[in-house]
């Protein structure tokens, strides 16, 4: 369903940028990206953690869901080439450690809030098609613990943390002030701990998400 959801917006985007190729609008300028420039961007993103770790007393591997949900980003243009984005999303995964000592266990839900600041920079601002990679910062808020979990957990805390953004993508412009886009994120080192408490005492944990965030949809430049 996730892939679903985020195919079916690149789609719709790809489908406004087919319809607007008509001889006139191939023969329009092309407005490009410029200084002071700000784009408001609205779409579906999939957050697909990976799974990795390690959990003390029992051993196991702690594993998240993947989840798709909607995204705002914002991004400023310093220069035509220099840009900042700043996205907004938060999603729910489930949480279960794997392979413990005493199988599968059922950590519950948690919502995920990953404010993610990149320094983009675009080698061809002046292109209908504009590539950009970026490098950022990442400050993950977890919260919201709860959920189904296994009859001996009493409660779960995941740590908030920093993260190192990676980032890569691609706007289309398909009218001087609407763009496509499709943006690729990786998270390195969001490693967070966690604190699972039980009927015998506390266990303590890391759990090594690092997580893909992709995504794709439709920007407005004022």
């Amino acid at each position: 369903m996730m892939w679903k959801t985020i195919g079916a917006v690149a789609a719709a985007g790809m489908l406004a940028l087919a319809a607007g190729a008509t001889p006139a609008a191939a023969q329009e300028a092309v407005r490009g990206k410029r200084a002071g420039d700000l784009v408001l961007g609205l779409g579906v993103i999939g957050v697909l953690p990976e799974s990795g770790g390690s959990v003390a007393a029992i051993g196991g591997t702690p594993e998240a869901s993947d989840s798709a949900t909607a995204q705002l980003d914002l991004t400023y243009f310093l220069t035509p080439n220099i840009a900042l984005n700043l996205i907004a999303a938060t999603t729910r995964h489930d949480v279960e450690v794997r392979n413990s000592a005493v199988g599968t266990v059922d950590l519950g839900h948690v919502w995920v809030l990953p404010p993610t600041l990149t320094l983009q920079y675009h080698p061809l601002p002046r292109s209908r098609v504009s590539p950009y990679l970026g490098l950022g910062v990442n400050y993950t808020v977890f919260y919201g613990e709860g959920g189904g979990r296994h009859p001996a957990v009493t409660g779960v805390d995941i740590r908030n943390g920093w993260a190192l953004a990676l980032n890569a993508g691609l706007d289309v412009e398909i009218a001087p002030n609407w763009l496509f886009n499709l943006d690729v994120k990786r998270l390195q080192f969001l490693e967070p701990d966690v604190r699972v408490n039980t009927v015998v005492g506390r266990i303590d944990a890391n759990a090594e998400l690092n997580p893909w965030v992709i995504g794709a949809g439709v920007r407005y430049r004022f």
